[in-house]
């Protein structure tokens, strides 16, 4: 394994914010539009950023509502999940895309005060020993913010798959990859040039190729070949149907600021254009698709009583219309990886 350019910095950063000096730092690349660029940001999350970094120690501040596409008012943000010490560390929304007829969930996610963690499926990646499976366990239940879907099947991912000090699949080079590190902390980039293997990264998750690079939409989206670049798809209602199916699909994606919150979108009749431009449009500056088709994208956030654990009972899904919903990451048998976003 080689170092990382970007822990160096973080170091470096660490040292100043400690000292209680205030540094912007630039790795590169423009803030999206509708961004977090200059907004106050904790040490550490130097490694995944595209813009100008004010480091300060603490939290992320909540984030700005969203302009529609259509000129309409903006979206106010709502407070969702439980309490991290003492402040909102996910917020929710819905957003229309860009040409689209029915609105788009989003979920903003802070990521100084949550720790991610990728629990592995029973089906995908399948097989046994691994640390974290589902059901989520009681004791992981007890600071159980929120929750999300993974990835396509590891056949279908182009991309590889690695947790605990075990390589599942391959990592591939240049492929989209969410990466968690030991502290619970995230990165998400090409693999090999904006995210490397370091000592301290416990798990990667990679899924076909970067949607949002640089706050960019890359060419990809734009291509007519959607279905060789972004899924097989089934029916927009059904998946009974043979593929190839409809190009505006449910899809989920998910994407980092550039001050190191996590943006996820999931929608019902998405074209990967429409969702890297609403993942831009929540701030985005690296971003990846996720799972598609009708079973399989979902977000919860969990609001349990003050030291009482998450559970299916206080759980909220991000859109109503999900199939899947607060029960399904304490199913034992759960076929798919999803990861977690717990208090510390």
């Amino acid at each position: 394994m080689t170092a990382s350019p970007h822990r160096s910095v973080t170091i470096a950063l660490l040292i100043v914010a400690v000292s209680g000096i205030t540094v912007t730092a630039c790795s590169g690349g423009s803030p999206a539009a509708g961004g977090a660029a200059g907004q106050a940001q904790p040490a550490g999350a130097a490694r995944h950023t595209a813009g100008p970094v004010r480091v300060v120690a603490g939290y992320l501040p909540p984030p700005a509502p969203l302009a529609s596409f259509t000129g309409g008012p903006a979206r106010p943000w709502l407070p969702a999940g439980r309490l991290v010490r003492g402040r909102h560390a996910v917020y929710t929304t819905t957003l229309l895309p860009p040409g689209g007829s029915t609105p788009a969930g989003v979920a903003w996610l802070d990521t100084r005060l949550l720790r991610a963690r990728l629990y592995s499926g029973s089906l995908s990646p399948g097989g046994f020993g691994y640390r974290y499976t589902a059901p989520v366990e009681p004791a992981q239940a007890m600071t159980l913010v929120a929750a999300f879907n993974g990835g396509f099947l590891l056949k279908d991912t182009r991309g590889g798959y690695y947790t605990k000090h075990r390589m599942v699949a391959p990592l591939r080079d240049g492929a989209a990859s969410l990466a968690i590190y030991k502290d619970g902390s995230v990165a998400v980039g090409a693999w090999g040039s904006e995210v490397t293997m370091t000592a301290d990264v416990v798990s990667v998750r990679q899924n076909l190729t970067p949607l949002i690079d640089h706050g960019t939409v890359t060419a990809r989206d734009r291509s007519s070949r959607w279905l060789a670049n972004w899924g097989n798809t089934c029916g927009q209602f059904s998946c009974a149907k043979t593929v190839p199916g409809a190009e505006h699909q449910w899809r989920s994606g998910l994407g980092i600021t550039a001050d190191g919150a996590l943006v996820y979108v999931q929608g019902q009749y998405l074209s990967p254009l429409q969702l890297a431009r609403l993942l831009l449009r929540a701030g985005a500056v690296r971003a990846m698709e996720l799972d598609i088709n009708p079973n399989w994208p979902v977000f919860v956030s969990y609001s349990p009583a003050p030291g009482q654990p998450a559970a299916p009972a206080n759980g909220t899904k991000l859109l109503a219309t999900t199939r899947q919903g607060p029960a399904t990451f304490f199913e034992p048998r759960w076929a798919r990886d999803f990861i977690t976003m717990s208090a510390p």
